[in-house]
């Protein structure tokens, strides 16, 4: 998948936008002095500097994957003051989604599955990690705080001799008001695949 145009669109929309208020709004942290914000992302550290955009990791070292520049640089760019709600939706309730449910399905719910269904133990640890926490929902569920204002929340049911596990992936209410909708297809997987390296 060619990602170069996305992310050069992404970072052209970086540099219109005014630093202060992007901090604000995406709840994250503008140093002036070094023209960088500040990112915590999957319980890491991202320096993405400004008007640029060249993303950097803040414990130095390995390259910054570009899905993950071009989510960064989204997140800081689009994210509006609305707060998070605590209300959960599916990704069919997000504008368009019925559009990608494929992808998303085929990204998010059945990697869930597939690297958590037999192992919910593993799937708590991991989010856990990254700062997450249990919830009550189905047999076993998490949420993940993934950026600021985008908690995730993933789902499992365990199934038995009838029914095979299956699972969910939800958003909080506020999603759309901080990234497209193209952006939720695929930043679940960007989590699983992270809390998959973990444990």
């Amino acid at each position: 998948m060619n990602l170069e145009p996305a992310h050069r669109q992404a970072k052209e929309e970086f540099a219109l936008r005014e630093p202060e208020s992007m901090a604000f709004n995406a709840a994250v942290t503008y140093r002036p002095e070094a023209a960088e914000f500040i990112v915590p992302f999957l319980g890491s550290y991202y320096l993405v500097k400004y008007p640029g955009g060249e993303v950097m990791d803040a414990a130095g070292g390995a390259e910054v994957p570009k899905e993950v520049q071009i989510t960064l640089l989204h997140y800081l760019a689009k994210a509006s003051p609305a707060q998070v709600e605590g209300r959960l939706i599916s990704f069919q309730e997000l504008p368009g989604g019925f559009i990608y449910v494929g992808p998303f399905n085929n990204r998010a719910v059945r990697p869930l599955v597939g690297i958590f269904g037999g192992k919910p133990e593993l799937l708590v640890r991991a989010a856990e990690m990254l700062g997450g926490r249990r919830v009550e929902m189905g047999d076993v569920a998490v949420s993940v705080p993934v950026l600021p204002k985008i908690p995730i929340t993933f789902v499992l049911w365990l199934g038995d001799e009838e029914f095979p596990p299956s699972g969910n992936v939800l958003f909080d209410a506020s999603a759309s008001r901080h990234l497209p909708t193209e952006d939720y297809a695929l930043l679940p997987g960007l989590v699983l695949g992270k809390m998959r390296r973990l444990v």
